[in-house]
């Protein structure tokens, strides 16, 4: 009987190793809902998470905000022009500094350490910025908050997409992105709740309450366990056969799909290792990976160069060039426009379950390019002519561009983790986010001079960005829906996924990898 049980499990096991993993989640018809374990994982996962995209969500809108509160203006001298771009810029020049040395923490500490490490540097960010008493102190602030983000976002990003179930990878990554816009509602709310102070504390009080979202993030982050990823390239792979068991398998060490992800992990990483030593020149070594890296660098630079970083830092200046010059209307804007967000946002994540990553990208940059073209002929048209239904038509447009640029949010950090292999990840995710936080500070320094030196005009620069963008994304983007995270790293290296023939005698969940012939 013993020897019986062990040739059926020797058996058992050559079958995990050719099964396929897309089709045993097929087989799989219960959500996340209906299993506790996986229940108990995301109710600490998740605000341990998101809470650090809500962290940067709630600066760029504090910052959006500030700039219609008199106090704040008069204190540090009604910062203009080069001066107020250097300020709002600090936070994304902060990100700079740090991102270097962020996939090493990523990859040596693990993606929770990095995760409380960016927090802890956050908290102190947030302390200063509430007790500046001088522009000086003000940026320093800025330039630490960006430190910390770079770290929390590297982390939280690889550990959603190595831990969560593969059914719900795209959504819920998706959902981190968009809490940025939850972290900017709690912030626009503060902020027009402060604006009528006549104290300092009317931007004292909001620059403090950035501290909500770290201090989720804090409160949840010890109970998530570490990346099973992580944990098998640091050769403690039965811990992460365990934490696969427990929350991807309920519990049963049995489990068919646990153990073909096991297998699939072990076997991508081992492979990974032996050809790849996960240095920065990996990146542009093999024609896969220069493809990989370009697409990295052209997600990050595309996120913030598509018209969102006027909406985003400058809607002030934004409103005024369209008319709408009453600070309490602005802000009560700016509120409703971040509520509108979020709901587009919440949206546009849950739309990855049924569109492919390329067509939703293209759907997005499209839309983008016709509707931004559309608010700058409206705002042109009421600089130059003083007609109001165009006035009322450019504020229409900013509500318009919010949901079509939200479907592309989300794709972000889910087609960057999706694309790169695991030694590499790390620093594929440390170049979309250099590139979004230098596209970020070039723009937030470039934005105000542009619109104080050509108004209207400067928003010509975008309608022709975005054309281009969206050419960029037709002809470098391949679709990545559908396979695991291994199964896209071999695809990008020349390896294609084969289905067995239906009529061979084989399970219809077995798969035949087989490489490419190089041409």
């Amino acid at each position: 009987m013993a020897a019986s049980l062990v040739a059926k499990t020797a058996q058992m096991d050559e079958l995990i190793k050719q099964a396929d993993v897309k089709e045993l989640l097929k087989r799989d018809k219960r959500s996340w809902y209906q299993k506790e374990n996986l229940r108990s994982l995301y109710s600490v996962l998740l605000p341990a998470t998101l809470g650090v995209e809500m962290a940067a969500g709630y600066d760029g809108s504090m910052t959006n905000g500030l700039q219609s509160v008199s106090v704040w203006l008069a204190y540090f001298g009604h910062p203009s022009g080069s001066v107020l771009g250097i300020i709002t810029a600090a936070f994304a020049i902060g990100s700079i500094i740090a991102l270097p040395i962020v996939p090493w923490t990523n990859d040596t500490l693990g993606r929770k350490p990095s995760i409380i490490i960016g927090s802890l540097i956050m908290l102190v960010g947030v302390a200063l910025q509430a007790g500046s008493v001088h522009i000086a102190m003000f940026f320093v602030a800025r330039l630490l908050l960006g430190i910390g983000i770079v770290f929390g976002v590297g982390g939280a990003s690889q550990l959603l997409a190595e831990l969560v179930h593969p059914s719900d990878r795209a959504v819920c990554i998706g959902l981190f992105s968009e809490s940025w816009y939850a972290g900017a509602i709690v912030a626009a709310g503060v902020t027009l709740g402060s604006f009528a102070m006549t104290s300092t504390w009317s931007w004292r009080l909001p620059s403090l309450l950035q501290l909500i979202p770290t201090f989720i993030t804090l409160t949840f982050i010890w109970w998530v366990p570490e990346s099973p990823r992580w944990l098998v390239a640091h050769d403690r792979a039965e811990e992460a056969l365990a934490i696969l068991t427990r929350y991807h398998g309920e519990g049963d060490p049995d489990n068919a799909l646990v153990r073909a992800q096991m297998f699939e992990i072990k076997s991508a990483i081992e492979k990974e290792q032996k050809v790849s030593k996960g240095v920065w020149f990996d990146l542009i070594r093999t024609r896969g990976n220069r493809h990989r890296s370009l697409i990295a660098l052209c997600a990050g630079c595309f996120l913030e160069w598509s018209g969102n970083g006027l909406f985003a830092y400058y809607l002030t200046k934004v409103l005024s060039t369209a008319g709408v010059t009453s600070a309490y209307k602005q802000n009560v804007i700016n509120v409703s426009l971040q509520c509108w967000n979020l709901l587009t946002g919440v949206t546009g994540a849950f739309c990855t379950q049924f569109l492919g990553r390329r067509s939703q990208y293209l759907i997005a940059y499209t839309g983008m390019t016709l509707v931004f073209t559309a608010y700058t002929i409206s705002a042109a048209c009421y600089v130059e002519n003083g007609n109001a239904s165009a006035a009322i038509s450019a504020v229409a447009m900013v509500f318009l561009y919010a949901p079509i640029y939200n479907l592309m949010m989300p794709l972000t950090y889910i087609y960057v983790t999706e694309i790169f292999p695991y030694s590499l990840r790390a620093k594929g995710v440390a170049i979309t986010q250099t590139a979004t936080r230098g596209a970020t500070a070039f723009n937030q320094f470039v934005n105000p001079i542009g619109m104080q030196n050509a108004g209207w005009k400067f928003f010509l620069t975008y309608c022709i960005w975005t054309a281009f963008e969206t050419v960029v994304i037709y002809f470098v983007y391949p679709e990545t829906k559908g396979p695991t995270l291994e199964e896209v790293s071999l695809r990008f290296d020349g390896m294609q996924v084969k289905e067995s023939d239906p009529e061979s005698a084989m399970p219809e969940s077995d798969i035949e990898l087989k490489t490419e012939e190089s041409t």
